[in-house]
């Protein structure tokens, strides 16, 4: 065997064997993500009791932004498992909430309450990502926003035909996928 020198192309070769092996033994091991979009990334941990409270606060926190009267006998809660983007389902207790509560509003309120939430809320760190004033029965008011630091997301719009159902003004919040403190998140 006779030695090799450096700067031959056997070296060069070597160098980019070597490098292409390292390259593709990192790329392998970035199956456990954890980016905020990765599907084993921690989930936020709340209790369910904590999530409806912070639901029946922010929906009152609207509420109160509007001027709107709320009909707590109307208050529905929502709780449903998580199912992830290619159609994952844990065992290990996540669930998203889904709260929304009416108000008596008229529906000639509801473009001056959906104004004011658009005005107010992205000083509180909230990207609005719909928005439509109320014109009609078929083209009501619609304001729907998404916290840009946690996900939480809220709405609020016009509900109710006028014809079968009285309109009102409806408040709803959305949590992202939460898991309950002390579960194990479950791996995919």
């Amino acid at each position: 065997m006779y030695p090799v020198a450096r700067g031959t192309r056997a070296v060069g070769r070597a160098t980019v064997a070597v490098s292409f092996a390292l390259l593709l033994v990192a790329g392998c091991t970035a199956s456990d993500d954890t980016s905020p979009k990765a599907v084993n990334s921690p989930l936020p941990r709340k209790a369910r009791e904590d999530a409806l409270r912070w639901a029946k606060d922010t929906t009152a926190r609207m509420a109160r932004l509007t001027g709107a009267e709320l009909l707590p006998d109307t208050a529905k809660a929502v709780y449903e498992g998580c199912v992830g983007e290619n159609d994952e389902v844990a065992d290990d207790g996540r669930y998203t909430l889904f709260y929304y509560v009416y108000s008596p509003a008229s529906a000639t309120e509801h473009t001056s309450m959906v104004r004011k939430l658009r005005s107010q809320l992205p000083g509180q760190g909230y990207e609005v990502t719909s928005y439509r004033e109320f014109k009609s029965a078929y083209a009501s008011a619609v304001f729907r926003a998404r916290n840009k630091k946690n996900d939480y997301r809220v709405e609020a719009e016009t509900v109710g035909s006028g014809k079968t159902k009285p309109q009102r003004f409806s408040f709803a919040v959305r949590t992202p996928c939460l898991l309950p403190p002390g579960a194990e998140q479950q791996r995919f």
